[in-house]
């Protein structure tokens, strides 16, 4: 792995954790030598995430629709930013840039770029690893819907386990740089 991609709020949450966890995240990317790429904005947690990784010496680059630079106040510092056109223009690239990707807290918008990605996951459309960083037990209802959607019959219960669910950065990026070897173990199928 050489890039991540982090998915998080242009918002910064209401709890200090957020916070600490883009900071730290950050330094554990950096310490892995990965660059990071983001949505290219310069507000919540997606600036908290990129100011970071720039004070460390990392490498940042930013993927923003041109609707959004004013609104979301895109981010003119970083290492690359790419002004594209649109919303699909944004996650395609953001994802052909990207060797993994991570999900920080964030609302409906940061939801909706992680189970994209972990759909065409379990369809075998990319083999690149996901991550959710559960902070501050943020994601806990959305695991316990996951399971419930795996009891239910609607999602293999080894389709669920692509997700990797941790609280550490640290061990989330150590799980990630050995995704391939835990699907093979596995003999996960993505049909």
């Amino acid at each position: 792995m050489k890039s991540i991609c982090v998915y998080c709020g242009s918002a910064s949450g209401n709890s200090p954790a957020f916070h600490r966890a883009a900071i730290a995240l950050a330094n554990q990317l950096v310490s892995h030598e990965l660059e990071l790429v983001y949505g290219g904005g310069d507000v919540g947690l997606m600036k908290i995430i990129a100011d970071e990784m720039l004070r460390l010496g990392g490498h940042v680059t930013g993927v923003i629709p041109q609707a959004l630079m004013e609104r979301e106040v895109g981010h003119t510092t970083l290492s690359k930013l790419h002004v594209v056109a649109n919303m699909h223009e944004r996650k395609a690239l953001m994802a052909q840039l990207s060797d993994g990707f991570i999900a920080l807290p964030g609302g409906i918008g940061t939801l909706e770029e992680l189970f994209e990605m972990f759909t065409w996951l379990q369809l075998g459309f990319h083999h690149k690893p996901l991550g959710l960083l559960n902070v501050n037990g943020f994601y806990d209802h959305l695991l316990q819907f996951l399971e419930h959607a795996v009891f239910s019959g609607f999602l293999k219960a080894e389709h669920n386990a692509l997700l990797i669910k941790e609280i550490d950065p640290s061990l989330l990026l150590n799980r990630m740089q050995h995704f391939e070897d835990a699907i093979l173990a596995k003999g996960i199928d993505f049909s």
